[in-house]
């Protein structure tokens, strides 16, 4: 999977971008404020309808313009895709096209262009609260089974709806049929949530002995309540708790995936380096079990590529992209920043005032 064309308009200082990238690496180029952080925001955008960076619309779409869109030119093995997805000031819409036809979703784009990004903003993944950590199990997810986001979508419709409930309600009896089918979905969104993490465990733990050989990482999954306990039950016997606080206090909401080095937490114990390391091994981790087990691989996003990592720690994680047979994109100051990335198939971009051109 790549994106062998992508055109921009009118996206933060992007105004007419047209680029034709390699199926390997992509260097971009460019000092602070330049745009390449911004063009690495556009193909996030088109892959999952939202930005990494901002979630006001205002912010991304250039000023004094109605709109920014994106096209894309997908190409995995013989097949081809032209996407498109534009995004409206005045009133939030977004439109998003497949090979031409109206009526896609997000979901659709996502499916179809499995992501992972690296940025120095990125460590809310393993310093950030569980919500961060429950994305990157649900991102497997969707993309390992086809009716998780289905599930999903409708595990967190019902919760929002019990949650309103419990403002109204002084009887349990009224949302007993809220929470039959609210503990089928839960318990088979955490069943697949704990099964995948199990999946992925030994090649995050292979992977971090590669970059952090002098710690032991040990991953664990936390459901959300106690494993010995039917959600069924549970929501029923907390229902005057979960009533005074006017939410569901417990459950597939309040789940983690938890990362210790040494049997310590990594947040308390790690240093900013290390875990910039550790959140790269569980990128790569994570894409290279897509690769092993669907045939699909990532595209991989990396922003400030020299930001944290030693020469030696470039060249490891560089010669493990090349391995999974991935498209990366990479943003530096200075070229000399990608000495150790120098694969054979390459495409270097220089980024200057929102104007992107190819070098050689």
């Amino acid at each position: 999977m790549a994106i062998s064309r992508l055109i921009v308009e009118h996206f933060r200082n992007l105004n007419a971008v047209d680029l034709e990238f390699d199926h390997g690496f992509n260097f971009l180029v460019g000092n602070n404020g330049s745009g390449k952080t911004s063009l690495l925001e556009s193909i996030f955008y088109l892959g999952h309808g939202r930005s990494f960076k901002s979630a006001v619309t205002t912010r991304i779409i250039s000023y004094e313009q109605p709109h920014f869109t994106l096209h894309g030119r997908i190409q995995e093995s013989q097949h081809q895709w032209s996407v498109g997805l534009q995004k409206h000031r005045k009133d939030g819409t977004t439109i998003v096209k497949i090979n031409g036809e109206d009526g896609n979703k997000i979901a659709d784009l996502a499916h179809l262009l499995p992501m992972q990004i690296i940025t120095p903003e990125g460590l809310t993944l393993l310093n950030g609260g569980p919500a961060y950590r429950r994305a990157f199990l649900d991102w497997g997810l969707f993309h390992h089974h086809p009716s998780f986001h289905s599930a999903w979508s409708a595990l967190n419709r019902f919760l929002k709806q019990r949650n309103a409930a419990l403002q109204q309600t002084y009887d349990y009896s009224s949302l007993k049929i809220w929470d039959v089918e609210l503990a089928k979905l839960a318990h088979q969104v955490s069943q697949w949530r704990a099964e995948y993490a199990e999946a992925l465990r030994p090649e995050i733990e292979q992977t971090c002995q590669l970059f952090l050989p002098e710690l032991e990482i040990s991953v664990s999954f936390h459901q959300g309540w106690d494993k010995n306990t039917e959600y069924a039950d549970l929501l029923r016997e907390n229902f005057e708790r979960d009533k005074h606080l006017g939410y569901t206090f417990s459950g597939p909401q309040k789940a983690d995936f938890r990362f210790k080095a040494n049997g310590l937490p990594v947040e308390d114990v790690l240093s900013r380096g290390q875990l910039k390391l550790l959140m790269c091994a569980l990128r790569l981790a994570q894409g290279e079990h897509l690769m092993h087990e669907k045939e699909r691989p990532c595209i991989f996003l990396i922003d400030d590529f020299a930001s944290e990592l030693d020469q030696n720690k470039r060249a490891l994680l560089a010669e493990r992209l090349q391995q999974s047979q991935s498209q990366v994109f990479v943003t530096a100051i200075t070229a000399d920043q990608l000495k150790q990335m120098q694969p054979e198939k390459h495409r270097t971009f220089a980024v200057q005032e929102g104007k992107i051109s190819p070098l050689g």
